[in-house]
């Protein structure tokens, strides 16, 4: 069954920190953090807005030229890490705001892989045809749960959320056609079970073992593109663009060198919006869309704390 994404929205929350607001909480200096991780600014969330919220707007900017009603949809994915309720889910709450009554509502977390294991939640409901429209939120609230006085990553997370509506109907010319889904748990290997972890409770979130991190990232998320390219005939040479979890500007730029990718086509926002978790390889193709033309194949590739990784390719 070929399916097509028939619409990609996204929200950022108004709220922005620079790098220099860190001097006096950890001690770390802007031209320092830039450096090391390409992030000038994050995004944050305000005081009233939270995962569900965040969500909600994604699919709020969505809906206004969405080509069937959302009341059709009948499945809704949500995937996070960082949720305001873990009972009533975003997919509940946009089931609710849009009076999707036929819709069943799933969420996903698998870290920063989490959007990726949404979409691939999203291929197997369909090839089961148990569904026929679906939905796919993907929604971060990192700050939530940040402490800003940790110097090894306080100052690397931003919030934000994107949506993704999928069917297999291809309804305008600028629909993506989903070539294949990729996802792989790596809880086996070097120091995933510790590397990074988000404890409400006890520490909040945190990345104790960044290089780790940085090493499996930058072998895994290219691995998880060519078992993806593998599926539907396409190599990492096929590909016009690549939009990756939004990390570290160092993971991209070491993949660019590592493959021979030009960095010139991996779209990126993490300079402006920091590291905002699962959504964030979606909300970078979002805000990239005006470079995307008619037969572009765009890789995205993720790598998540615990560890885990996955990949997908669009052909528009």
């Amino acid at each position: 069954m070929d399916l097509y994404v028939n619409k990609i929205s996204h929200y950022i929350p108004e709220g922005v920190v620079e790098n220099s607001y860190f001097k006096e909480v950890n001690g770390l200096d802007e031209e320092w953090i830039y450096s090391r991780t390409g992030i000038k600014t994050r995004s944050k969330a305000g005081e009233e807005e939270n995962t569900n919220t965040m969500g909600i707007k994604a699919v709020d900017n969505g809906v206004e030229d969405l080509p069937y009603p959302m009341a059709s949809i009948d499945l809704i994915v949500a995937a996070t890490y960082s949720p305001y309720d873990t009972v009533a889910t975003i997919a509940h709450m946009v089931q609710r705001r849009y009076h999707a009554e036929r819709a069943k509502c799933v969420s996903v977390s698998s870290a920063c892989s989490s959007f990726i294991n949404a979409m691939e939640v999203v291929e197997g409901y369909f090839a089961m045809g148990k569904a026929h429209r679906a939905l796919v939120i993907a929604s971060e609230h990192n700050t939530a749960y940040a402490n800003e006085t940790d110097p090894q990553s306080g100052h690397l997370w931003g919030d934000g959320a994107v949506a993704f509506f999928i069917s297999p109907e291809k309804y305008r010319e600028s629909d993506a056609q989903i070539l294949s889904i990729y996802t792989q748990g790596l809880g086996h290997i070097g120091k995933s079970t510790s590397a990074v972890y988000l404890r409400p409770r006890n520490g909040g979130i945190g990345m104790p073992e960044g290089r780790d991190v940085f090493i499996n990232a930058c072998h895994y998320m290219v691995e998880a593109l060519e078992r993806a390219g593998e599926r539907c005939g396409k190599k990492l040479s096929d590909l016009n663009y690549i939009s990756s979890h939004q990390a570290n500007q160092r993971i991209i730029r070491n993949i660019a060198r590592q493959t021979g990718f030009p960095e010139e086509c991996f779209l990126m926002n993490i300079e402006n919006r920091g590291n905002t978790g699962c959504p964030s390889c979606a909300i970078s193709l979002s805000e990239n869309l005006h470079r995307i033309q008619k037969g572009d194949l765009v890789g995205l590739t993720v790598f998540g704390g615990g560890y885990s990784c996955g990949a997908m390719l669009l052909q528009f």
